[in-house]
C-alpha cells in the first residue's frame, strides 16, 4: 500500500506546517513530505513538541526534491525531562541575569512555565496579577512577598499560590531570588499596577 504524500513545494510557506497530518496519524503510520529543501527547522520543531514521539527518515535528498517518512511512534506526547532547575538556580545563567532564565518552549502547550531570576536587593513593584492563578516554587536565594495585608518570607522549598488578581510586591534578599513559575497557558499576560489610594 503506498503511504500518503504531502508535497508542499507549491505552498505558501505559512501554510506549509504538516503537523496537521502528523496529528491524524495512528501509531506506526505515516506520510512522506515532498520539499524542495532539506526542512532542517521542521525537523527542530518537532524535536521541541514532539521528542521521541516520531521517525525521521529521508528517502531522498535533493538537490531539489527531497522525501522524508515521517511516522508516529507513540499515541500520546511522552513525558520528558525539561531541564535541571537546581543548575539554573544555582547561577549557570550568568551573574547578570535578571528576569526569565529558562521558560517552556513547547508550542503546543497549556501549562506555561518560567524559571525567573531577581537580583539581589532588587524589587518587583506593587501590582495586580493576571486573571490567572500563578503557583510559584523558590528555588534558590531569599526575598519576601508583600500582600495588601501581610509579607510572606520566602526561601528555597516554599511553595506559594498567588490567586488571580491577586495584589503583591516582591523584594528580593542579598543572594537575589529565583523561582519557578507555573500557570495556565494565556497569550500576552500583562503586569497591571496599583491604583494609589488617596
Amino acid at each position: 500500500m503506498l503511504e500518503p504524500q504531502l508535497d508542499v513545494r507549491a505552498i505558501r510557506k505559512p501554510d506549509k506546517h504538516p503537523l496537521e497530518r502528523f496529528d491524524a496519524l495512528g501509531v506506526e503510520e505515516s506520510f512522506v513530505l515532498i520539499n524542495n529543501h532539506d526542512p532542517k527547522h521542521l525537523r527542530d520543531e518537532f524535536e521541541i513538541d514532539h521528542p521521541g514521539e516520531f521517525g525521521w527518515e529521508y528517502m531522498q535528498r535533493g538537490p531539489e526534491r527531497w522525501e522524508i517518512r515521517i511516522t508516529r511512534l507513540a499515541s500520546a506526547p511522552l513525558p520528558q525531562i525539561l531541564c535541571d532547575a537546581w543548575d539554573i538556580a544555582s547561577g549557570q545563567f550568568g551573574p547578570d541575569a535578571s528576569g526569565a532564565v529558562w521558560k517552556l518552549q513547547q508550542s503546543r502547550r497549556h501549562l506555561d512555565a518560567n524559571i525567573i531570576h531577581l537580583q539581589p536587593g532588587s524589587r518587583i513593584e506593587a501590582h495586580a496579577g493576571p486573571d490567572l492563578d500563578v503557583l510559584w516554587h523558590i528555588l534558590h536565594g531569599y526575598g519576601q512577598l508583600m500582600t495588601e495585608v501581610s509579607t510572606l518570607a520566602l526561601r528555597p522549598g516554599k511553595m506559594l499560590w498567588l490567586p488571580r488578581r491577586s495584589r503583591r510586591e516582591i523584594e528580593a534578599g542579598d543572594e537575589g531570588l529565583t523561582y519557578l513559575t507555573v500557570h495556565s497557558r494565556r497569550p500576552g499576560i500583562t503586569i497591571q499596577p496599583v491604583p494609589q489610594r488617596t
